[in-house]
């Protein structure tokens, strides 16, 4: 007969047997998480940035009366809804979304005096400006080449500032595929000659899709670079949980879906394995893998819905902050209350939205 009372697994944790903590239950009863090893206290400057869903982390933290750092606050003469139209406070800097992980750091690597882009301003249609490694935070452009490069300067100061002040930063990877220059490998948001400006030559970007190793590389050059000028950063990955609006891979979209998710989740996994100061949020596993797609995502399979974002948001608090103890100045957010928050800005949403109206006919 087996020796069952030195069977390993007898000693398990509920958490890590599925019968104990997955079947039965609910979506919205289950937590991928076991015992916190992070707590963010209400006084540590916490900023993120990352992909669309991204901007639901700092929503949160920032209704939750949390210490989230902003160093780019915008003009004082704008009220606080034309700021967030314009990308002020929607991230801790003015950096728009940050799909890749070489996109974060080729920020940083600009941010602390890295080389000058080959290719630093895009002209748009009207004739106006916009910055290639943010290009929708500017609506309708700038006025001038030298606008788009005085706010740039700016904005980097401000990018530097608050990699040298925070506490806690919150990544949220959300892509694999990208475009970039092969005149100097700088990785744009979106693909140039889109609706947000530039013009697409074949001779200048290319398309890549990168893999386990290489995403891993500019993590860990990332992860290097930002305890050199502040060796107390904690770094806390999540992986996004919306599929790709489209893939340049000649292959259907949900293929390329399951391989971008894969792909970061593995990489957010070497990362935790190899250092003490990295961390990882499973938003990822609360939307896709619950079991509940049919409210957790709308009809298009694609758009998270307020009862999945509530969720995440309840667990990311409860998790890292403590949400519901004396840690907390505030409880997270329930789906109610996620109503009311901002619609993330998404460029690839401007980009494809703007792609159907043209294949329509409809005006631009």
């Amino acid at each position: 007969m087996a020796d069952l009372p030195t069977f390993p697994y007898r000693t398990v944790p509920d958490t890590a047997r599925w019968s104990t903590s997955i079947s039965g239950r609910s979506a919205i009863e289950i937590d991928p998480h076991h015992a916190p090893y992070l707590r963010i206290n209400p006084e540590d400057r916490v900023a993120s940035a990352g992909s669309c869903f991204a901007q639901r982390i700092s929503q949160s933290l920032q209704s939750s009366g949390y210490n989230y750092l902003i160093t780019e606050k915008g003009p004082p003469f704008l009220n606080s809804a034309k700021r967030h139209e314009l990308g002020y406070g929607v991230y801790s800097a003015r950096h728009g979304n940050i799909y890749t992980a070489l996109q974060l750091l080729q920020l940083f690597q600009r941010a602390f005096g890295g080389p000058v882009p080959h290719e630093p301003i895009w002209r748009l249609a009207d004739g106006h400006y916009a910055d290639p490694f943010r290009p929708s935070v500017q609506i309708g452009g700038f006025q001038s080449e030298e606008e788009c490069l005085r706010d740039r300067a700016s904005h980097l100061a401000a990018v530097r500032q608050m990699f040298l002040d925070v506490d806690v930063f919150i990544f949220t990877l959300g892509l694999t595929e990208a475009w970039y220059s092969m005149v100097d490998g700088a990785v744009f948001p979106t693909c140039p000659g889109s609706v947000l400006g530039g013009t697409y030559d074949p001779a200048r970007h290319a398309f890549i899709n990168f893999s386990v190793d290489e995403v891993t590389a500019h993590l860990e050059e990332f992860r290097e670079a930002l305890g050199a000028v502040n060796p107390k950063a904690q770094i806390l990955l999540t992986v996004s949980p919306v599929p790709l609006q489209a893939t340049f891979e000649p292959r259907h979209v949900l293929q390329s879906t399951v391989y971008s998710k894969s792909v970061l989740r593995v990489v957010c996994e070497n990362m935790v394995r190899r250092h003490a100061n990295v961390h990882y949020f499973g938003s990822y596993e609360i939307v896709v893998a619950t079991g509940d797609s049919k409210s957790y995502f709308l009809d298009d399979h694609r758009t998270v819905s307020d009862t999945a974002v509530a969720h995440v948001l309840q667990c990311f608090h409860r998790q890292f902050t403590g949400a519901g103890g004396n840690a907390a100045p505030a409880a997270a957010p329930d789906a109610a209350a996620v109503r009311t928050m901002p619609k993330p800005m998404c460029d690839e949403d401007l980009v494809m939205a703007a792609l159907a109206d043209q294949i329509a006919g409809r005006p631009q």
